[in-house]
């Protein structure tokens, strides 16, 4: 339903040059939102996407080990539409104190998107609201370290930007002027919490992830906070007990449509469209990571099982795949931790997963420092659908 322009222009400067910023008006949207059945029919295939996704628990042996690494994934690819380098390998490598393949800054970046993810569900379930504290809480962890530091950590911006074009008079999207900035966020704040009226929660995730991009209220780290409101919304409503919701690879995937869909909504009010994009990426997303875990829960079982042909080794070697299914790239020192298994075991298993069973590679050629990575885990995580 095209409802014609969702705001307003105002004039400003930026860049010393005169454009127009758009100035969104407040959610939810007027004339309210036309769920026919086609539209509605899509939502509720999203739910019943995201009930299976919510039931992952009873697919995996514990699920914490599945969104150890689902996060970090999602990580690696929210970063990546930010134009990153870094690979779930480079992350994983980072935080075992490795060397990853890409410029420091790129790795940090994706780290502090674990971070601030994992903050914000912590916030979620000390019973804090998704507010002005939080997104500045959450931003700050965003942008503690690599680029970002310099550009703001949980402050609104200060200046006005452009999206698009060289050129703020020719760009594809101006938002808000900062003066305005402050409003803008206090009535998408008012929406997220239900004020005055209660929103379903999939449809409150949609529209507020709209309106928190064309609103842009900092100088960086928009796109990935922008996603990170998703799996939070649908986390405070109970939707999801975990954060496994992460639409970064479909969004990348059809990026061109995303941005269509965004601008569309702002110039001609047509929700609806922007819905129907929004809860197909849900329902394709919830089923891939679906799919995701079941490839996993296989594949360990299936290595449990060859880990029959080391004899003698096999249960302290299953004490090791444990571990390596928990952090999939890891160093002896931390399989000692994680195992209660002394260095020399640990070394002579690893050994033996590799030369008899190729379940890990040595990832380092070094002698020393040693880091192995189970191949066949990153793998599956690294799958994107076709």
């Amino acid at each position: 339903m095209e409802r014609g322009l969702t705001g307003h222009y105002i004039d400003t400067i930026a860049g010393g040059v005169r454009c127009q910023a758009f100035i969104p008006e407040p959610l939810p949207p007027q004339p309210p939102l036309v769920l026919n059945g086609k539209l509605q029919g899509r939502i509720n295939h999203a739910m019943l996407a995201l009930g299976r996704l919510d039931a992952i628990s009873t697919l995996l042996p514990e699920a914490s080990l599945f969104l150890y690494s689902y996060v970090r994934k999602e990580a690696v690819m929210s970063s990546q539409i930010e134009g990153t380098q870094s690979s779930l390998s480079d992350l994983m490598l980072y935080e075992m104190k490795g060397l990853p393949g890409v410029p420091m800054d790129d790795v940090q970046e994706v780290s502090c998107y674990v971070n601030a993810l994992m903050l914000g569900v912590q916030r979620i379930r000390e019973g804090f609201p998704i507010s002005h504290r939080l997104v500045m809480e959450v931003h700050t962890a965003l942008m503690t370290s690599g680029r970002g530091i310099h550009r703001g950590p949980g402050q609104f911006r200060s200046n006005q930007v452009w999206l698009g074009g060289h050129r703020p008079d020719e760009a594809v999207f101006v938002p808000p002027p900062p003066q305005h900035l402050a409003e803008c966020w206090s009535a998408l704040e008012r929406f997220i919490n239900d004020i005055p009226e209660a929103t379903d929660p999939l449809i409150k995730a949609a529209l507020a992830h709209v309106q928190f991009e064309t609103i842009h209220p900092f100088m960086d780290g928009n796109g990935r906070l922008g996603r990170l409101l998703i799996p939070l919304i649908l986390v405070e409503a109970g939707i999801l007990n975990e954060p496994l919701l992460y639409l970064s690879v479909f969004f990348k995937k059809h990026r061109q449509v995303y941005y269509e869909r965004l601008q569309q909504v702002r110039v001609t009010g047509d929700w609806e469209a922007w819905l129907l994009f929004f809860v197909d990426a849900v329902a394709d997303t919830a089923s891939q990571a679906v799919t995701t875990a079941r490839q996993l829960n296989r594949l360990r079982e299936q290595d449990k099982t060859r880990l029959a042909e080391l004899g003698r080794q096999a249960g302290s070697a299953g004490l090791v795949l444990d571990a390596l299914f928990r952090l999939p790239i890891a160093n002896i020192n931390h399989l000692c931790q994680q195992t209660g298994l002394t260095p020399a075991t640990v070394g002579k298993l690893l050994t033996a997963m590799e030369a008899k069973l190729g379940i890990v590679d040595e990832v380092t050629g070094q002698r020393r420092n040693r880091i192995y990575a189970y191949r066949a885990y990153i793998d599956i995580l690294n799958q994107n659908p076709s």
